[in-house]
């Protein structure tokens, strides 16, 4: 008998922040790496990454303004210097940190002369502001301006749709956008030869400053994961019927398609997503997982 000498490629698969900045209480920047990576394994987690950054994470915003005292919203109010269109979009820029689930109340009073900031939005607890600096009318005149606002929790983007019976009780839609990451990219160094060529996975994210760019990749990260466990009920469903199948069990009538084998790929499809979340995990938890001589160690 021949034996051939098979070498085990020894690697530590960890991820690193190398870069971390603050410009501004609504700006965060940070920048993390993930290697060493196969080729070709970099591109696939950094799509699904980004994606998941930019769709995938929760934020908090204002959806709609109330006020008996505005007209229609291209109007403009004396003693107000922006346009009620300005105060609408002002607004929309407030961004908020919370806990919510669903929807709350808020509201601004203010007199004037003077700003009117976040500083003067009262809201509830659960609820917290940025930068209470952000700027949303300058009233010129001694007159009162009250807003009612509403405040809610989501994800993605919405656009507002206008209705004619929202203005005439003076109740304004504004675009949601609830996306705490602003913006996220991803880049690829490849080093090596050959068949040892592996990569290393740079991952960017810019945030509005209600989370920090660690907190959104950490989130993103654990919502990639409960999107694919699905995937693996199903592949355990499937196991199931075909050992009930081989044990002789009749399946019901109706059903049969149900038990026919698994095809050919579906192995290679489950390790596919094994591996995927496998590499996900990492962002997590940032112990060193080695993997030597077909064991695993971890490295608390």
């Amino acid at each position: 008998m021949v034996r051939e000498k098979v070498t085990v490629s020894t690697r530590t698969l960890q991820w690193k922040c190398v870069e971390s900045r603050v410009d501004n209480k609504r700006l965060c920047y940070g920048r993390f790496i993930l290697s060493p990576l196969i080729k070709g394994q970099a591109d696939t987690i950094g799509i699904a990454m980004r994606r998941a950054l930019l769709g995938e994470i929760e934020g908090t915003c204002i959806t709609r303004a109330k006020s008996e005292k505005i007209p229609h919203e291209y109007s403009t109010i004396v003693g107000i210097q922006e346009s009620v269109h300005e105060i609408l979009m002002n607004l929309k820029e407030i961004g908020l940190r919370s806990n919510l689930y669903g929807t709350c109340g808020a509201f601004i009073c203010a007199r004037g002369p003077g700003y009117v900031t976040a500083q003067d939005i009262i809201s509830p607890p659960s609820v917290e502001i940025v930068d209470n600096t952000q700027h949303i009318a300058r009233l010129t005149e001694p007159i009162d301006l009250c807003i009612g606002l509403q405040i809610e929790r989501n994800r993605g983007y919405r656009y507002s749709i206008k209705r004619p019976n929202n203005f005439q009780d003076g109740s304004y839609p504004i675009d949601a956008v609830f996306m705490p990451v602003r913006n996220a990219n991803h880049s690829i160094h490849s080093y090596g030869n050959g068949n040892e060529r592996q990569e290393i996975l740079f991952l960017e994210i810019w945030t509005n400053g209600s989370l920090t760019p660690k907190e959104a990749l950490h989130e993103a990260s654990r919502n990639l994961i409960d999107l694919f466990i699905p995937f693996l009920h199903a592949e355990e469903e499937t196991l199931h019927l075909e050992y009930n199948r081989h044990k002789g069990t009749l399946p019901p009538p109706g059903l049969s398609h149900l038990f026919l084998p698994s095809p050919p790929f579906s192995l290679s499809f489950s390790f596919f997503y094994i591996f995927f979340l496998f590499s996900l995990f990492l962002f997590l938890f940032p112990f060193p997982i080695i993997a030597s001589k077909g064991a695993i160690y971890i490295h608390y």
